[in-house]
């Protein structure tokens, strides 16, 4: 048998595998593998479990806006009622202080009207105040759910 540079390479091959083998190289590749997939589980369970609270936190602020809405309608609700029977109750004190006066105490009626003309304007200023921060929760509620779901992206964007 001849020995010709073809034999030659091949035990060199050969000799080369067998110190690749002998020093543990295929066992340092597959536990830096596995290191790897490990660490990609990792963070794969740590975006699902952000994922989850992001999940429960937009759950949480959608219960509250809800409720905070509810509120708000109650309480403009309330200030109607108020206003309206406010109202009455300064039209019929009107109504009733003008059959019972004579035109010597037109000026003292003047001024009844005056003061409840100034208590119906104070309340529509306050029911003005409540309709303002209605609209302004409402506004706001909107812009909380886009807010949430730019945070929710942005959380998305940096696990990756």
């Amino acid at each position: 048998m001849e020995l010709d540079a073809t034999w030659w390479a091949f035990i060199g091959l050969v000799v080369f595998l067998g110190i690749v083998v002998y020093l543990g190289v295929p066992k340092q590749i597959t536990k830096m593998l596995d290191d790897k997939s490990k660490k990609i589980s990792d963070d794969l369970d740590e975006a699902k479990r952000l994922r989850e609270e992001a999940q429960g936190l937009l759950a949480e602020y959608e219960r509250k806006r809800q409720a905070a809405e509810e509120e708000a309608q109650e309480i403009v609700e309330a200030a109607k009622a108020e206003a309206t029977r406010l109202t009455e109750e300064a039209q019929a004190s009107l109504e009733d202080l003008i059959s019972r006066r004579t035109k010597a105490v037109e000026e003292k009626i003047a001024q009844a009207e005056a003061q409840a003309i100034a208590d119906v304007r104070a309340r529509s200023a306050d029911i003005a105040v409540e309709a303002a921060k209605v609209v302004l929760t409402d506004k706001m509620a909107d812009k909380g759910d886009a807010l949430i779901d730019q945070a929710i992206k942005d959380v998305s964007a940096s696990l990756n």
